[in-house]
C-alpha cells in the first residue's frame, strides 16, 4: 500500500469530505499512509502510546469539549505532547466546530495542516475511510479493453492494431459492456481482487481504425458501459503461427500477473475465418462454470483415463512367449 499527500483531501470531489483548510498549508506535502482514522481520545490526557503516525486524527464534539475544560496553558500542553510526539498527517475538526486557539497555534508552530468540516465524526469517518481505501490502493495502467461479458470481466490484451477493438464492438452489439477502450486503470484491493476502469479523459470512447473516436456511450445507450469492473480472466490476442503449438485440451492453467494478483490466462490465435466474439463468449461461460467447481477439460479427461483403463481390463491376457 503506498501513501498520498494530505491535499489530496481537499481536493475530493467524489467522496463529499468537505474539507476546508485553517491553518498549515505548508504542511500539505505531508504522506497518509494507512486508510485508517484515529480519534486522540486518551492521548490529550497524557496517554500518546497507542498515537499511530502517518494517520488523520479526528477532534470531534468530544475532544473539542474536553479541550475547553482545560486551562489555556493546560490545553498547550495536552496538544503540545500529542502533535509533537507522533508523526500525524493532519488534524480534522467535524461538526464545523470552532478549532480551539491553542490548536490553531499548535498546527502553525508544527507546520500541521489543520481542516475543518461540517459533517458528524462518524459521517467524516466512513467516507475518508472510502476515499482513503480508494487512494491508497496498489495501480497501475495497460494497454489493452475490458469488458463485461456475461458479468466476468475480460481483459483483453494484445499488440496494437491486432483487433482488440473491433473484437470489443461486437461484444458491445451482442449486448455486452464496455468498461474501457485502449488505456485500463487496474488497482488492487485489500481483499486480493483487481478492479478496472477507463481514464477519465477518454471513459466511454473507443477508437476503431477507418472510423476514428466513437462514443459507445451515446451511440448504444448507458446499458452498453459500465465504470469499474472486477477483472476475472486475460485473453491474449497473438497473430496465428503454423509453428507454434497452442493449446488445445485446456488442462494447463495459465496465469497473467497484475498487482502480484494472479489472473487466469488465455491465448486465442487470430486468423481469418476464426470468430474470436463467439470464443470470447464461450471462455466466459466456461469460466464461470470452472467457477461452479467444472472443468470441462479435467472432467473429459477423467473420463477418458477411466474408459482407457477399463478397456485394458477387459483386454484378454496373451499367452506367455515360451
Amino acid at each position: 500500500m503506498g501513501s498520498i499527500k494530505i491535499s489530496r483531501l481537499l481536493e475530493d470531489r467524489d467522496f463529499g469530505l468537505e474539507l476546508t483548510l485553517v491553518e498549515g498549508a505548508e504542511g500539505l506535502d505531508r504522506l497518509i499512509a494507512s486508510p485508517r482514522i484515529q480519534k486522540p481520545g486518551l492521548a490529550l490526557a497524557g496517554f500518546t502510546e497507542h498515537l499511530h503516525p502517518e494517520r488523520v486524527q479526528v477532534f470531534g464534539n468530544t475532544e473539542v469539549s474536553y479541550l475547553e475544560t482545560l486551562t489555556l496553558e493546560e490545553q498547550r500542553a495536552a496538544l503540545d505532547k500529542v502533535l509533537s510526539d507522533a508523526e500525524i498527517a493532519c488534524v480534522v475538526v467535524t461538526k464545523d466546530l470552532p478549532p480551539p486557539p491553542p490548536l490553531v497555534e499548535a498546527c502553525k508552530k508544527t507546520g500541521l495542516p489543520l481542516m475543518r468540516t461540517p459533517l458528524m465524526s462518524s459521517t467524516f469517518i466512513e467516507k475518508v475511510g472510502a476515499f482513503l481505501e480508494e487512494a491508497l490502493t496498489d495501480a497501475t495502467s495497460l494497454h489493452g479493453v475490458l469488458m463485461d461479458v456475461f458479468g466476468v470481466g475480460i481483459l483483453l490484451l494484445g499488440k496494437s492494431g491486432i483487433g482488440k477493438s473491433e473484437i470489443a464492438l461486437d461484444l458491445i452489439m451482442r449486448g455486452h459492456r464496455l468498461v474501457a477502450d485502449d488505456i485500463v486503470e487496474v488497482t488492487r484491493k485489500p481483499t486480493g481482487t483487481v478492479y478496472g476502469t477507463g481514464n477519465p479523459i477518454i471513459k466511454h470512447h473507443m477508437e476503431i481504425r477507418g472510423l476514428g473516436i466513437i462514443n459507445i456511450k451515446d451511440l448504444f445507450g448507458v446499458a452498453s458501459v459500465r465504470d469499474r469492473k472486477k477483472v476475472e480472466l486475460v485473453i491474449e490476442l497473438v497473430e496465428w503461427d503454423p509453428e507454434q503449438e497452442y493449446d488445445r485440451l485446456g488442462l494447463k492453467d495459465r496465469f497473467f500477473s497484475v498487482l502480484g494478483v494472479d489472473l487466469p490466462l488465455s491465448t486465442l490465435p487470430v486468423r481469418p475465418g476464426r470468430n474470436l466474439t463467439t470464443l470470447i463468449e464461450v471462455a466466459a461461460r466456461n469460466h464461470l462454470l470452472k467457477l461452479q467447481g467444472h472443468h470441462s477439460a479435467r472432467d473429459f479427461a477423467e473420463r477418458l483415463n477411466r474408459a482407457i483403463a477399463a478397456g485394458a481390463m477387459r483386454r484378454p491376457l496373451k499367452d506367455e512367449v515360451e
